[in-house]
């Protein structure tokens, strides 16, 4: 028995011995194995992580590059079919009118990012230019906007009108939309801020480009600058005042409701103020909402108008003297437009613009309620009246005089009907607040698709050669 127990116990020491042996060994060896796998797989999550996050991060900036230059191309559909609607749902027409031009003026607006077709170039008033669509008069009243609106597209800016006087214009609301028949009514009533605001700002635009191109010092250039008279100012530029080779830019001229109605003092001084920063001078005597301003356009009267207005862009000190145009309404019968007609070759104006907004109100309007506000209507329902003046006029000046049309333009097939009736240029304004800043670059595409291979300029005033 003993010899039993002690064999039992010698071999239970055996196993025991064992056992400690095989768990020191796993205790030893098992936490270097975990931590060498930890790290490994740690490795391959960072890679991984590092993988995801750059895939990630590049899509991102990629994606924002792509949406950026999306969202600032004049193309992009988002601005007509949600950005104008939303504009349309949360603001009344004036506040998106200066909401427009804030975004304008700052650089937040879209861009047009092609290049005008050869087949747009228009050459007139010794000038040339890269398309013939122009903003019209009305827009941007107080030149605050004018290289935000170039950069939508526009061969021609139009600011003002521009009074001597601040004055405030009549009072709010004064702007209405009628959606349904895409049309405005608004009786701003010549609102200014007046010629002394607006030289400034159109000084002060042209002495940052002369100080960005100058090659003199930066402290001499500034003197230099900040001395010149507006004649010596202006006379220093190498290209058109729009301070684009290919553009141009029209001041319009307007008078103060305080001035009576049949002096011409108003527009004297316009000329004499701002003639000098400006590619082309227009004399607005057709606003509706200028008491007694319309009657300048009877015969006698325009004639004397328009002779001292060219007499003051004579006298201009400045080497270069602007074309002057005169702005004609829609609503003038047969006999009138003959009489604007023989006053403009009598005078020897450079050109006609064919025309401002109409106090009528055609039966065919949808939107009968807004209908009923005072003001001038604007939109795609003028176009037959303008066009009828425009070929009237055309004909009685024999197609010697250039010129604009305007009222209701919209599409491309819309301007290339007012060229045939004898435009050679033409504006817009109300179809933007309706079918957003692309407006510029749909016309013109739509003018290149009609002209089927000719030219802009071939065509103007087709309808009378047939």
């Amino acid at each position: 028995m003993n010899s039993l127990a002690t064999a039992i116990r010698n071999q239970s020491a055996r196993t025991l011995t064992h056992r400690v042996a095989t768990t020191a060994s796993t205790t030893c060896v098992r936490p270097t194995a975990a931590i060498r796998h930890y790290a490994t797989v740690r490795k391959e999550h960072t890679s991984t992580s590092r993988t995801v996050n750059f895939v990630l991060g590049t899509g991102l900036l990629v994606g924002g590059v792509v949406g950026l230059s999306y969202a600032f191309d004049s193309r992009a559909s988002i601005h007509k079919y949600a950005i104008i609607p939303l504009i349309h749902w949360t603001m009344d027409a004036e506040t998106a009118h200066k909401v427009a031009i804030k975004c304008l003026k700052m650089g937040l607006s879209p861009w047009d990012t092609q290049e005008d077709d050869a087949s747009l170039e228009v050459k007139l008033w010794n000038k040339t230019f890269s398309n013939p669509l122009g903003m019209a008069a009305g827009f941007d009243k107080h030149a605050e906007a004018i290289d935000g609106l170039f950069d939508l597209g526009f061969g021609y800016v139009e600011i003002g009108s521009v009074t001597p006087e601040p004055q405030p214009g009549n009072p709010q609301p004064r702007m209405f939309r009628l959606p349904e028949d895409k049309c405005v009514i608004n009786r701003y009533g010549f609102n200014s801020e007046g010629h002394k605001v607006v030289e400034a700002r159109l000084r002060q635009r042209i002495k940052r480009f002369l100080y960005k191109h100058t090659r003199e010092g930066k402290d001499q250039t500034q003197d230099k600058l900040q001395q010149s008279s507006a004649e010596s100012l202006v006379d220093q530029l190498s290209t058109n005042r729009s301070l684009r080779d290919d553009r141009i830019l029209a001041v319009n001229l307007g008078k103060n409701k305080a001035s009576t109605p049949e002096s011409v003092d108003d527009y004297v001084i316009g000329v004499e103020r701002l003639g000098p920063y400006a590619d082309v001078l227009v004399v607005n005597v057709s606003s509706p909402n200028t008491p007694g301003l319309r009657s300048l356009q009877r015969k006698g009267m325009l004639e004397d108008l328009l002779r001292q207005v060219i007499r003051a862009r004579d006298r201009l000190q400045s080497s270069y003297k602007p074309p002057l145009l005169v702005k004609i309404a829609p609503d003038l019968t047969d006999e009138e437009l003959e009489d604007v007609s023989e006053a403009a070759l009598a005078t020897k104006v450079d050109g006609i613009i064919i025309s401002n907004t109409t106090i009528s109100r055609p039966k065919s309007l949808i939107n009968k309620d807004n209908a009923k506000e005072v003001g001038g209507l604007s939109g795609p329902i003028v176009k037959p009246l303008a066009l009828r003046a425009l070929r009237a006029v055309y004909k009685h000046t024999e197609g010697k005089i250039p010129l604009v049309g305007c009222g209701g333009i919209s599409t491309g097939q819309d301007a290339l009907d007012f060229a045939r009736a004898g435009a050679s240029m033409v504006q817009l304004y109300s179809s933007m607040a309706y079918e957003g800043p692309g407006i510029a670059r749909e016309v013109k595409d739509g003018i290149v698709k009609g002209l089927n291979g000719r030219k802009w300029m071939d065509i103007v005033g087709e309808d009378h050669r047939k």
